[in-house]
Parts: structure tokens; sequence; C-alpha cells
């Protein structure tokens, strides 16, 4: 077999003995050591801003609350003459509130309109963190239930069954009585109608998981989507989505109106 040279090997070592190596492998201990620790510290860090329970969440929830929100909802959100306790909503009415721009409100109105949102989406959470904080109530949805990768169909059924008198069957809205109406769904955030469902904002009923299962849930947001991304509407021409008063009013003049049109011309031919 063949071996190194014997002066070959002595010199091999001499360099593994000498500063200049030694300085080598531990500069590259402490590189491969720091970026490990800046790695975890970034992972750590983002957890942490997620994370509505954390100390500095709530805290930080806590001075916007105090700067923004106490005014009509008082100290502690116990509520005022002007607004009413937060205590035990939860986090999930909070986002939806804030995070559809709701409130603030800008004026004492029968309803509070979606407008685009005073605070950022880090400071909708820290809100929400801190009046989570206060008493239990309905969580952020998880991930897993605004994919619209549901059953379509069995969601447009449901919608149909349980929100279509108010919102539309095509998701467009509607009016109410007082003032009030029923707002569109085709452009709100799959996260902001869950949200609607299990807090009830305003004049909606709330539909928990023993009304409408999460996986119900998920099937009404993979219909709406559906229907306004992929499908382009419910069926036909959407006459602006107005439902079954435009859809009349449209049979009424051109459907019947040629009907008679045709009629007349028939009868006036000659024999």
């Amino acid at each position: 077999m063949f071996k190194k040279p014997r002066q070959t090997r002595k010199s091999a070592a001499a360099r593994r003995r000498s500063p200049l190596a030694t300085t080598v492998l531990l500069g590259l201990a402490l590189l491969v050591t720091g970026g490990s620790y800046a790695a975890l510290d970034a992972a750590t860090s983002a957890q942490a801003e997620t994370d509505l329970s954390s100390p500095q969440m709530i805290s930080e929830g806590e001075t916007l609350f105090n700067s923004n929100c106490a005014t009509c909802h008082g100290i502690d959100a116990v509520g005022t003459e002007a607004g009413p306790s937060l205590v035990g909503v939860g986090a999930a009415s909070v986002d939806f509130q804030v995070g559809t721009g709701r409130m603030p409100m800008q004026s004492n109105a029968a309803q509070a309109p979606s407008k685009p949102t005073q605070f950022s989406d880090e400071q909708t959470k820290q809100l929400a963190a801190y009046v989570a904080s206060l008493a239990p109530g309905p969580a952020i949805p998880d991930a897993k239930y605004l994919d619209a990768k549901g059953d379509a169909a069995r969601g447009a059924e449901i919608f149909r069954i349980n929100c279509a008198m108010c919102h539309n069957v095509a998701g467009a809205g509607g009016a109410l009585t007082e003032g009030k109406f029923a707002p569109e769904l085709q452009t709100v955030e799959p996260v902001h109608i869950y949200e609607a469902m299990i807090t009830g904002p305003q004049n909606m009923p709330v539909f928990n998981d023993a009304n409408l299962s999460p996986e119900d849930k998920r099937d009404i947001i993979t219909a709406l989507q559906y229907q306004t991304h992929v499908s382009g509407g419910v069926a036909g021409q959407p006459l602006g989505s107005l439902g079954p008063v435009s859809e009349g009013l449209f049979i009424w003049i051109f459907g019947i109106g040629a009907s008679v049109a045709t009629a007349i011309w028939l009868t006036t031919r000659p024999n």
C-alpha cells in the first residue's frame, strides 16, 4: 500500500497545530453558533409577535386601547354610555371590527359601515390580544378554515338557507329596516366572513359551532370565493346581483314586452 512520505505527514500535522488553523476553526465555530442563535431568535420573535397571549402583545394592545378606544369603551373596556363593554367579546370581534375599518366609528348612525382601516395589521392584533386577555371569547379562526378548499356546492346550499335572505343569494348585500343593511360579501376577506359568523356584529345573528360547524363555515367561504372569483356569478347575467327585483323587472320589460310586441305583429299581418 502506498504511504505518504514522513516529511509530508509531519508538515500536515504542523499546519493543524499552527495558531492560524486554531484561529480559523474558532472563527468558523463562532460563525455557526452566532448564525444559529440569530435564526432561533428571529423565529422566537416572529412567534411572539403572532401569539396573542404574549405579555408584550397584551401590553402594547392596552396602550393602544387606552389611547384610542377608552373614550367610548371605558378604561379596562367596561363600557360607557358612548360604547358597550368589550369584556368577553374575544379577539375575533376586535379583529373584525377594527380590521374592516368599522371601528373606530366615525359617527353615530344606524350601522357602522366598513371603511379604510386606521390601524395596521400588527396594531389590530395587539388590540385583539388585549381585549382577549380580559375574558374568554371567540378567537381568531384557524387558517385551515379560510383556505377556500371546502365543498362549494354544500356551502352554497348552507348560505342560501341561512344567509341569503339578508345578504342576497349572490352575496351582494341588501337593505334592512330602519336604515340598516346587510353588507356585500363579494369583496370581504375570508377571515372577516368567519369572524362575523362567530361574533354576530350589529344586526347579524351569531352562528356558533353548535349552529354551523367550522367545516360548514369553511364551505360557505368556499362558495362565496368560487362565485366571486371563479364562476363570475351565481348564474347567467348578474344584472347587478340585486336579486328578484331586477330580474323580474328585466323579464317584464324585455321578456313579456317582446312577447306582446311579437303577438301584435302577428295579428296585424295580412292573411
